[in-house]
């Protein structure tokens, strides 16, 4: 059998390191904590009735990631008193709604955990390693840049130049900056997803990304004078630049795609604007956790190398969901209507836009890899 799960969660703040919460529910029978789950939905894709469950099991709604974070099995019991092994896909989503009334509140307890009690209070072993691996749960790395004795030992391996840049200081205050930018990604995503939900609060979410996208130029520009007046500096310049750039082309793709929309006054947007929106999110939260890890990058090299990964994946399924919502969009409105065809195109091709920085973000950090480590 295959089934879908939601695992519905948010931050507390926009901060980078924010603590994350996952929603459980109990199930009917156990009463144990477990995701949102079931059986597909006819009609839905797979992380549409992974939001679905979450609706009516959990009573949240949210951006849905197309893109699962991981599979697990368990044994289910059947009312014919049969036991067989179900396969379930878990699909995140990023909660912006709670309802205080749902369809199943009466037969299920739902319960925000921070990250690491979810893990421990779901039965599953292989749940529990993918509740863990969504954040890393240590994601704030050793500070202290001194030459340990170990890497003393290890010298003569590592080469002249990687000794001799352990033992130099290390100055400006890069990092915190780009940890800053970080958390204006994720805000800025967070109020991406929320406006192409629509409603009243559409011109709230626009306004958002737009002081957002004003504080990220405040940082890119704080960056560039440091490089200038700092001597010695974590990585060469032009890597520093580039990453920064990245990121900045991130939130500065989200601040068109509001423009348009304000711009164009659309009020309505397609199922794939949406999953596009949910990738986007994905892609500022993963962002956001490798951010800290460029503090000591080799001994978190690895976890890296899955965060960017698991970016230019996310980038690929955006061109699939991209590349589909141009075509429906042609076929329903390039004959009959070709100004809300170049309307909504424009703003497909900012969504994409957003998702290719953020791709560019994760080949900025490979190279920091691989120079680095």
């Amino acid at each position: 059998m295959r089934q879908i799960a939601a695992l519905p969660y948010r931050t507390g703040t926009s901060a980078v390191d924010a603590a994350v919460s996952v929603l459980l529910v109990t199930s009917r029978q156990t009463r144990r904590w477990v995701l949102p789950k079931g059986n597909l939905v006819e009609g839905l894709s797979a992380h549409d009735s992974a939001a679905h469950e979450a609706l009516e099991e959990a009573g949240v709604r949210g951006g849905a990631c197309p893109a699962s974070i991981g599979s697990y099995r368990y044994r289910k019991r059947k009312r014919t008193g049969a036991s067989v092994m179900v396969d379930v896909e878990v699909f995140p989503i990023a909660v912006t709604e709670e309802l205080d009334e749902w369809d199943e509140d009466d037969e299920r307890e739902r319960r925000w955990f921070p990250l690491r009690e979810a893990a421990d209070a779901v039965q599953e072993p292989a749940l529990k390693e993918i509740i863990r691996s969504f954040r890393a749960l240590d994601v704030a790395a050793p500070r202290s840049f001194g030459l340990a004795p170990a890497a003393i030992g290890q010298k003569t391996r590592q080469g002249m130049f990687h000794w001799f840049q352990t033992l130099m200081p290390k100055q400006g205050n890069f990092f915190a900056l780009f940890e800053a930018h970080g958390a204006t990604l994720l805000a800025g995503s967070d109020a991406l997803v929320r406006l192409l939900q629509g409603g009243a609060g559409m011109p709230d979410h626009i306004r958002e990304i737009e002081e957002r996208e004003h504080e990220a130029d405040e940082i890119i520009r704080e960056v560039l004078q440091t490089v200038r007046r700092t001597f010695l500096t974590p990585f060469d310049r032009s890597a520093i630049i580039s990453l920064i750039g990245s990121m900045d082309d991130a939130i500065d793709q989200m601040q068109q795609t509001a423009g348009a929309v304000s711009l164009y006054e659309v009020k309505e947007f397609d199922n794939e604007m949406r999953d596009m929106a949910a990738i986007i999110v994905d892609c500022a939260r993963v962002t956001a956790e490798a951010l800290p890890l460029l503090r000591d990058i080799k001994p978190n090299a690895a976890r890296l190398h899955q965060l960017t990964e698991r970016l230019v994946r996310l980038e690929g399924q955006a061109d699939d969901i991209h590349a589909a919502g141009l075509k429906r969009l042609y076929k329903e409105k390039g004959a009959d209507d070709p100004l809300c065809f170049v309307v909504n195109r424009e703003i497909y091709s900012h969504l994409e836009r957003v998702v290719d920085r953020f791709e560019d973000v994760a080949n900025e950090i490979d190279g920091l890899v691989i120079d680095h480590a």
